[in-house]
């Protein structure tokens, strides 16, 4: 079957921070707020209720602030946070625009809370560029499980066959290839054309022949 979609991580995939240590390099300097703290009292006890769709992020970002950094807000933290979580990859946007412009749908598929998924749809304007964002809480299932997999493609009617991934995890990898995706580990060190190809097949690959401004 022919490729119909290409499914695409955001973090460390479309979005990568130029400093190793992301978003939260600053945060102390800038905001008086410790990334352990934030961690211990926020991220570590919250995390799977946010991705899941369980939880809100102010609803239980808020009150964790009030014990470690009484003098932030929760939304003047999220607003630090996803705007320092910001920068895009644009050479990878014009490789994958130029599948796009071959008939291929782009689709994101994310590990995401509510907040920011919608902040990367619209404020980052990623809806401009791709057709559709699948993303955990929506979906009720993150990355690596395999129902994560599985609802995408049955929300979106795609086969499994018609699919292509990337993603900078290995494990979430190996999970779309355990559903009969085509699927590849995202380094930003090869072209993406290199990376369909080696992924199995030539249905792939055409999409995404090389073009003189793509090519190194």
């Amino acid at each position: 079957m022919a490729l119909k979609a290409l499914m695409v991580d955001v973090d460390g995939v479309v979005v990568r921070h130029p400093h190793p240590q992301g978003w939260s390099a600053n945060l102390e300097a800038d905001l008086g707020l410790k990334l352990e703290d934030l961690e211990n009292a926020f991220f570590k006890p919250n995390f799977g209720d946010l991705v899941h769709g369980r939880a809100r992020l102010h609803d239980l970002l808020a009150p964790a602030l009030a014990q470690i950094a009484p003098h932030l807000t929760s939304q003047v933290l999220v607003d630090y946070w996803f705007e320092q979580d910001s920068h895009l990859d644009h050479d990878l946007l014009d490789q994958l625009a130029l599948v796009r412009s071959r008939g291929v749908e782009l689709h994101l598929a994310t590990v995401q809370e509510h907040e920011r998924a919608d902040y990367l749809w619209t404020k980052m304007a990623l809806k401009d560029r791709f057709d559709a964002i699948h993303y955990a809480a929506a979906l009720g299932h993150a990355k690596p499980a395999l129902e994560f997999y599985r609802e995408i493609e049955a929300r979106t009617g795609f086969a499994p066959s018609e699919l292509f991934f990337i993603d900078d995890k290995a494990a979430n990898v190996q999970a779309a290839q355990a559903c009969g995706w085509a699927a590849a580990v995202w380094t930003g060190q090869e072209r993406l054309a290199d990376l369909m190809a080696k992924a199995g097949s030539e249905r792939l690959s055409t999409h995404v022949s090389s073009s003189p401004g793509l090519s190194r």
